[in-house]
C-alpha cells in the first residue's frame, strides 16, 4: 500500500530548511516547498525539486492540506511577517515548528539552559522571538494544531563556518573569560528536525544542538588546525572592535541542554562536538572542490 505523501511548507527557505529539504528529498513520501525573498533564488531551488516562491506581496501560495509548517523567517519591528500573512491559513496545517532562539533565555553566565528554564531576553531581538513564539503558541492552541518551538544556537556547516574566516583572513580568537558557546552542525539540525516531523505527537519546546559547549577561541583555533594555519590573532574582548550584534552575543554565556530531545526521540548528533563537525565540513568542502575538478 502506497504510503500518503506529506508536505513540509517552509516559511523562509534559508540555510536549515534547504538542508531538511534535501535530506527529505531522499524520502519519497516527502515533497517540500517553501518560500524565499528572490525569484532568482525560488528558480534555483525549482530545479532541485523543491517548490520555492518569491515572497513577493501579490504572491498566490497554494498551501497543502495538512502540512506541516516550519517557520525560520526572523520577526521584525511588527512581529512575525509570516504570522501576519498567512495565519488565516493555519487550520489547514498538520502540525507548526518554529524555529526560535536560545538567546531567549538571556545570560546564564556559564549556567545550563533546559527548556523549561524561564525566557529572560536581553536584546530587542530575543524578545521579537519571545513575541512570536507566543503568538503562535497560542495560534495553535486555538487551532488544535500541534506545535513545537525549537530554540536553536550557532549553526554551522559546509560554507558556513570558522573555516572560511580563516581562510579569507578575517578570523580572531576573541578571548573573554569564562565565554562558552553552544552550536549544531546543520546536517545534525536537519535530522532534528526530520525526527520531530515524524512525531506529530510531540509539543513544546525543544533544543538541537551538540553535546560540547566550547570557547569560541578554541574553534577557531582548531579550525586553523585543520587548514593547516597558524592559529589567528588573539584579541581580549574589551580590545575588540565587534558590531553591536557581535558584542550582544558575547554579552550571553550559556550552555545548551539537549538531553529532552535525546529522550523524547533517541535522536543524538552525528557530529557531537565542534571537532567532529569542523572535520565533517572540511571533508564535504573538499568533496565539491574535487566534483567541481
Amino acid at each position: 500500500m502506497t504510503k500518503p505523501q506529506s508536505h513540509l511548507m517552509a516559511f523562509g527557505l534559508g540555510y536549515t530548511a534547504q538542508t531538511l529539504c534535501r535530506q527529505l528529498k531522499t524520502r519519497t513520501e516527502w515533497a517540500c516547498l517553501g518560500t524565499v525573498r528572490q525569484d532568482t533564488k525560488a528558480k534555483a531551488l525549482r530545479t532541485e525539486g523543491i517548490q520555492a516562491f518569491a515572497l513577493e506581496p501579490k504572491t498566490q501560495i497554494d498551501i497543502p492540506d495538512g502540512a506541516h509548517w516550519l517557520i525560520s523567517a526572523p520577526p521584525g519591528d511588527e512581529g512575525c511577517p509570516i504570522y501576519t500573512r498567512f495565519v488565516r491559513h493555519l487550520p489547514k496545517a498538520s502540525s507548526l515548528t518554529y524555529l526560535s532562539t536560545t538567546g531567549v533565555y538571556g545570560d546564564l553566565q556559564g549556567g545550563w539552559a533546559f527548556e523549561w528554564s524561564p525566557v529572560n531576553p536581553s536584546s530587542e531581538r530575543a524578545r521579537r522571538r519571545v513575541q512570536a513564539e507566543e503568538a503562535w503558541q497560542a495560534a495553535c492552541l486555538k487551532e488544535a494544531i500541534p506545535y513545537r518551538t525549537v530554540r536553536l544556537p550557532g549553526i554551522y556547516g559546509p560554507g558556513r563556518s570558522p573555516l572560511e574566516r580563516v581562510r579569507t583572513g578575517t578570523a580572531r580568537r576573541i578571548i573573554k573569560a569564562g565565554q562558552v558557546f553552544s552550536r549544531i552542525h546543520v546536517e545534525d539540525l536537519a535530522s532534528g528536525l526530520q525526527a520531530l516531523l515524524d512525531r506529530r505527537d510531540l509539543t513544546g519546546v525543544f533544543h538541537l544542538c551538540d553535546d560540547a559547549p566550547a570557547p569560541p577561541q578554541d574553534v577557531i583555533s582548531y579550525a586553523a588546525e585543520l587548514l593547516n594555519q597558524p592559529p589567528p590573532v588573539s584579541l581580549p574582548f574589551e580590545e575588540t572592535d565587534l558590531s553591536p550584534m557581535a558584542k550582544s552575543f558575547y554579552a550571553e554565556c550559556k550552555r545548551i541542554s539537549n538531553a529532552r530531545i535525546k529522550a523524547a526521540l533517541g535522536w543524538k548528533p552525528l557530529f557531537p562536538t565542534y571537532k567532529s563537525g569542523l572535520k565533517a565540513v572540511l571533508m564535504a568542502e573538499d568533496r565539491d572542490k574535487n566534483s567541481l575538478a
